[in-house]
């Protein structure tokens, strides 16, 4: 029902910033919520940030300072900026949304994932 198509990652050296952006498309498209989650080999999947559609937004600790998500409602698109990129960060970058469904009925949606590599 809704399909979520990430583009901008890529390789990069610590220090330095990288942008990724996720378009929801499909219908019903009633989003609540978008944003990123990351997961590297072994570890859980963990927050990275999200943003409401009334454009609250909650960050990970690890990224706090550095990422800042931001979303463009007319192209249901969300935007995260990365700054001063830490090999830390490399990891699969999962797009996610909540999706209201009905009155009752809400729904979770990932995308395929695209990879970040922070390294010399």
């Amino acid at each position: 029902q809704v399909q979520l198509k990430e583009s901008g990652g890529g390789l990069v050296q610590p220090g330095g910033s990288l942008s990724l952006s996720c378009t929801a498309s499909g219908y019903p498209l009633n989003i609540e919520i978008m944003g990123w989650f990351r997961q590297n080999p072994g570890n859980r999947r963990e927050l990275v940030a999200t943003i409401t559609s009334s454009g609250d937004t909650v960050y990970g600790d690890s990224v706090k300072e550095r990422f800042t998500i931001t979303k463009d409602n007319s192209k249901n698109t969300a935007y995260l900026q990365m700054n001063t990129l830490k090999p830390e960060d490399t990891a699969v970058y999962y797009c996610y949304s909540r999706s209201r469904l009905s009155g009752v009925t809400s729904r979770d949606d990932w995308g395929q994932g695209t990879r970040v590599s922070v390294s010399s």
